[in-house]
């Protein structure tokens, strides 16, 4: 219903619009203070998961104070405009950090053409997550919610996929410069499903949602309700008690269709 989730205020907190070749791809709130995003949203895209790997990783310009541009940009070869760093990761955050890997909120994997798929590599689209999460708990549960849409959904799936945060940072030149994630979290809502599918895919429509913590342990992605999960949100991180993922909780979308 072209709402944004509710009851997430800071004022460090910046909605970004996300272009990329000449189109608006999808929508990330993203943190100039920890430089990462706090969540994207995007419609999923049929796909068979295949990874678009040969594109370059990307940065901001409408977080830059230099630029014009609302189009993401490659990152130049040559040393940046201080004021590019200041707000936003750049890859030098990442590249001494062996324990983390960049983990994209809009995956590449959940969109269908490479132009959709082209737009999820900018780092304000990624979050440090620890390798075995990223490489296992979290990557199951991309494939399992690509299957369920892929083969359930008929109309328009919505996806939001975030994380919640306690202080901790990867640091550069002893500066914060990452805020590390503690969970990722995710809901997706699909009002037009197939009623004939099987019970225990039909329940998990037309909203459901997912939490995962962010560690090398006892990180297994739990699935549970948009209720459940955001009354586990209003309890770890800085939502405000009007916090609501979808609109009307995708519940009253749902109760006008015939």
């Amino acid at each position: 219903m072209g709402t944004l989730p509710r009851g997430l205020q800071q004022l460090s907190f910046k909605k970004i619009c996300q272009f990329y070749e000449g189109k608006p791809r999808f929508v990330t709130l993203f943190d100039t203070f920890s430089h990462i995003p706090i969540y994207s949203a995007y419609t999923f895209k049929r796909s068979d998961g295949s990874k678009k790997v040969d594109v370059p990783w990307m940065y901001e310009p409408q977080l830059s104070t230099v630029s014009d541009s609302r189009e993401m940009q490659p990152f130049p070869s040559e040393n940046l405009h201080k004021s590019f760093e200041d707000a936003q990761a750049v890859l030098e955050d990442y590249s001494n950090s062996v324990m983390f890997e960049r983990g994209q909120l809009n995956p590449d994997e959940h969109q269908g053409d490479i132009h959709d798929k082209a737009s999820t590599y900018t780092l304000t689209n990624v979050v440090p997550q620890v390798r075995e999460f990223n490489i296992g708990p979290w990557k199951d549960h991309l494939h399992m919610i690509r299957r369920r849409l892929n083969n359930y959904c008929r109309g328009t799936a919505y996806i939001v996929t975030g994380v919640t945060t306690s202080g901790h940072s990867i640091r550069r030149h002893n500066i914060n410069r990452l805020g590390i994630p503690t969970y990722l979290w995710s809901a997706y809502c699909c009002i037009d499903f197939d009623h004939n599918a099987p019970f225990s895919e039909r329940s998990k429509f037309p909203v459901f949602a997912a939490h995962g913590l962010n560690d090398r342990e006892d990180n297994k992605v739990q699935e549970m309700t948009v209720q459940q999960l955001e009354d586990f949100l209003k309890k770890v991180t800085y939502v405000d008690s009007s916090f609501q993922i979808f609109y009307a909780n995708c519940v009253a979308l749902n109760s006008a269709m015939p």
